[in-house]
């Protein structure tokens, strides 16, 4: 569990004890745990069979708001050693009831400045447009309430688990302020319809309506939401770290593309993909019928 926060809070990171799944038991599976003023931690010692990290918004007390400082933490934590074959799947939670309320309101006030205002947003977007990027999947554990930029933080991650008490919304239209930059993710995530609704009325979505509409991949009871995320991950983890890459890239690439550019694309991806060292590999495994031994290459 993580201490208890005081009035300057730095980031740390912490161990987790990993539940024991199919008899293997985890013991040292890094978490970075973001607050204000955070720096990033040195080289952490990830689990070597089930490699994924945890990274923790941990500052209740403001209910996980995105402040800068929160966002240029979370931005320098996702990088950390990105390009190691030993990270394979970022996880993404938040301490304490919310996962995330959003922005820090008392950073849009007009004594701020529209300099610094232009900043606290373009970061965000920053952030946001970098989980696509990653060369691993990003999953968005989430337990409680995600609104505006928290709820965009959830869309922009490639998967989201949610605890059946989530709760997601943008709800910046009661305060004079449209969740227009939440909108990009959000949009891109829901019908559209359904994203208009959240954005002109500010209401909460449930759990379930989350899922149903494609917001998260799944639902389950609070006291499996660990569970599940760590199944998933370490799922992922039994694959090629750079066979998923290159599908995670062309993934994006593709999904935008009208249907005859985006066939052209991933046909040329299918061939590239053979080439790969762990392209061959995986193919005489199966026609052996041995599990395959990858390279991540």
């Amino acid at each position: 569990m993580l201490g208890s926060l005081d009035e300057h809070p730095i980031a740390r990171l912490k161990v987790v004890s990993v539940p024991r799944l199919n008899g293997i038991t985890g013991p040292e599976v890094p978490s970075f745990a973001l607050e204000p003023h955070g720096q990033t931690p040195s080289k952490a010692s990830l689990l070597k069979r089930h490699l994924y990290r945890n990274i923790v918004l941990n500052n209740p007390r403001k209910r996980n708001a995105l402040s800068l400082s929160m966002l240029r933490s979370l931005r320098k934590d996702i990088l950390h050693d990105i390009e190691s074959p030993d990270v394979r799947v970022i996880i993404i939670s938040g301490e304490g009831p919310v996962f995330s309320s959003g922005h820090d309101l008392k950073e849009l006030t007009g004594k701020e400045g529209e300099k610094h205002h232009l900043k606290v947003f373009e970061t965000c977007s920053e952030v946001m447009t970098l989980l696509r990027k990653l060369p691993v999947p990003v999953i968005a554990k989430v337990h409680g309430l995600a609104t505006a930029a928290g709820c965009q933080l959830v869309a922009s991650c490639d998967i989201a688990i949610a605890s059946e008490a989530a709760r997601f919304a943008t709800p910046g239209v009661n305060v004079g302020l449209f969740c227009s930059t939440p909108a990009v993710a959000v949009g891109r995530a829901l019908p559209r319809k359904v994203a208009l609704e959240m954005l002109f009325t500010g209401e909460p979505m449930t759990a379930q309506d989350a899922f149903l509409h494609g917001l998260v991949s799944r639902v389950v009871p609070e006291n499996m939401l660990e569970e599940e995320t760590v199944r998933i991950a370490r799922k992922i983890c039994e694959s090629s770290r750079s066979v998923l890459a290159l599908g995670k890239a062309t993934f994006y690439k593709q999904i935008e593309k009208d249907i005859a550019t985006a066939y052209r694309i991933t046909s040329q991806v299918m061939v590239d993909n053979l080439a790969l060292k762990d392209g061959q590999e995986g193919i005489e495994a199966f026609l052996s019928k041995r599990k395959p031994a990858w390279s991540h290459s």
